[in-house]
């Protein structure tokens, strides 16, 4: 590789940091400005078709799989490269962001791989952006320790070979980071943490046994997918490694992926590891983009649509099918429990609802699946030895039996289930708890026993939203109560009264409860539905 020219890059509104001069090397921009110069283009090409598919399903209401690619879904011949040795066994997979301590905990944790996440899991403060980059680096080179300032534990990483194998999750394609500019406009947060991990890591990552591996955020077409492809490509030969070692498994979160799985490993398909059947955010994606097709497509509460809905079936099923068909890993969904320090019998209720999970996962062909807690590897563990055995695997189960018609995958009006009164104010209570954590830089949050992300308050205000404009109609204290926007504003009200009863008002002026307050509301009740809140409120993050 030839000696870089100055970075273009200019780092702007933002306090120094400790150790960033080792992440903000001159080498390390120089190739952020080239991917940025080279992709944000076509990046922005990629935006905008989102916005115009959106508007076509607004018309329409429905969606298929699509006409022009059919020869790719119908020729049998093509695969995923092999996976490479690392990557192989993927049946437990933590996930969590990349501050110090999450870091080791991760590593250590038991699981085969560790979602390090720039994304949902993390706010994208420019301390959580940069600092998360040295804690992958100081563990790489085994440099990484952290003793906790309240107890006083200590923690460091275990021996190597029983460390998970990390792949890096970066921001989605609509973030951009701010603190980063070239020629005085952002650069896509997705180029800013892919390119600085892959540079600082991807050879040092090769000499450990393993790579550069990724997990590619709300991707809606197999075009972004395309688009991700030329960027490992190019990268690869920036830095002198050879085509394929860059691995990249893909969430199936967004309902216009879930039409296009075939196409997405196809356009990968040198550097595809598998698809991922992520919840939270696959549901936030179908009120989103089917927000104006009625009451057929009100979803009830979040946790009433449980991933044995038909069309929540439809789509696991498919993915496994895909994945097999193709010879690429299929992981399943998130186990959110955080298990509880007080509550014996509550941690009993949930370690079995974990269990039948995975054991469903497992059953149903899935290679591997996440968790969100150390606590639940085991569990999560147990059911897919129990599958696979001593196998690393289970890809040759091709579901063949599994038939999926384009209908199957949005009826929404399968279910039984109905919003509840109970329901909305889940929903503001986790929205706003879950915001305020958000604007003071913790992505992944503890709240009742789950642990929130991003996508856990997309779904929550997407449900505000909807069952406002759907003027769906609750049963509560005896009588019918319609949603609207008044009741939605007394019920955030009262959530606020009860947390500053609950912290004390000491403690609730010093957080950043009135702030996210009125972001939820905002972002719930305004005619324009914000495509993500994080875009808003990314920028009372940074000012």
């Amino acid at each position: 590789m030839s000696a870089p020219a100055p970075s273009p890059l200019a780092v702007v509104d933002a306090e120094p940091l400790p150790r960033q001069e080792e992440v903000l090397t001159e080498a390390a921009l120089a190739f952020v400005a080239e991917l940025h110069r080279r992709f944000t283009p076509r990046r922005d090409e990629l935006l905008a078709r989102r916005a115009e598919r959106r508007a076509e399903i607004a018309r329409t209401s429905t969606l298929d799989f699509l006409p022009e690619t059919a020869a790719i879904r119908a020729d049998d011949s093509w695969k995923v490269a092999p996976a490479p040795a690392a990557l192989n066994d993927r049946r437990v997979e933590i996930t969590g962001p990349t501050d110090r301590k999450m870091t080791i905990n991760a590593l250590n944790s038991g699981a085969r791989v560790w979602l390090a996440d720039f994304e949902d899991a993390s706010a994208p403060t420019w301390e959580n952006v940069v600092l998360g980059q040295v804690n992958l680096i100081d563990a790489y080179n085994r440099k990484i320790d952290f003793t906790d300032p309240r107890s006083g534990k200590s923690y460091a990483l275990k021996p190597a070979d029983e460390l998970a194998t990390v792949v890096m999750r970066p921001r989605g394609w609509h973030l951009e980071e701010r603190h980063l500019t070239f020629d005085g406009r952002p650069v896509p947060g997705a180029l800013v943490d892919f390119g600085l991990y892959f540079f600082h890591n991807a050879q040092r990552l090769i000499d450990l046994g393993k790579g550069p591996y990724f997990y590619l955020p709300k991707t809606e077409s197999h075009l972004e997918a395309r688009l991700w492809n030329e960027i490992f490509v190019f990268a690869q030969d920036y830095v002198g490694i050879p085509q394929g070692t860059v691995r990249a498994t893909v969430l199936i979160e967004t309902i216009t992926a879930a039409y296009e799985m075939e196409e997405i490993l196809y356009e990968l398909r040198d550097h595809a590891a598998g698809l991922n059947a992520g919840r939270w955010d696959y549901l936030f994606s179908i009120v989103k983009n089917f927000r104006d097709g009625g009451a057929k497509f009100v979803l009830p509460d979040r946790n009433a649509v449980t991933m044995t809905a038909p069309f929540m079936r439809a789509y696991t099923e498919l993915l496994v099918r895909t994945c097999h068909k193709r010879g690429a890993h299929a992981i399943g969904g998130m186990a959110a429990f955080i298990p509880s320090r007080k509550d014996a019998e509550v941690n009993k209720v949930a370690f079995e609802k974990v269990k039948a999970d995975k054991d469903r996962e497992a059953g149903d062909g899935f290679d591997g699946s996440w968790v969100a807690h150390p606590d639940l590897v085991p569990i999560a563990m147990a059911s897919f030895d129990a599958v696979l055995g001593e196998k690393p695997n289970q890809k040759d189960r091709l579901r063949e039996d599994v038939s999926v018609a384009a209908g199957d995958l949005i009826a929404i009006d399968s279910l039984d289930a109905k919003p509840t009164y109970a329901g909305l104010v889940s929903a503001v209570q986790v929205g706003t708890r879950y915001i305020e954590a958000w604007l003071r830089g913790l992505g992944a949050v503890a709240i009742f026993n789950l642990m929130e992300d991003a996508a856990t308050a997309e779904i929550s205000r997407s449900q505000i939203w909807q069952w406002i404009n759907a003027g769906v109609e609750f049963e509560h204290a005896g009588k019918t109560v319609k949603a609207t926007p008044e009741l939605a504003r007394k019920i955030a009200a009262e959530e606020l009264d009860a947390i500053r009863a609950e912290i004390g008002e000491e403690a609730f002026a010093a957080g950043k409860w009135q702030q996210a307050h009125d972001l939820l509301l905002h972002v719930s009740l305004d005619a324009d539905y914000a495509d993500f809140l994080t875009l808003p409120a990314y920028e009372q993050l940074v000012g």
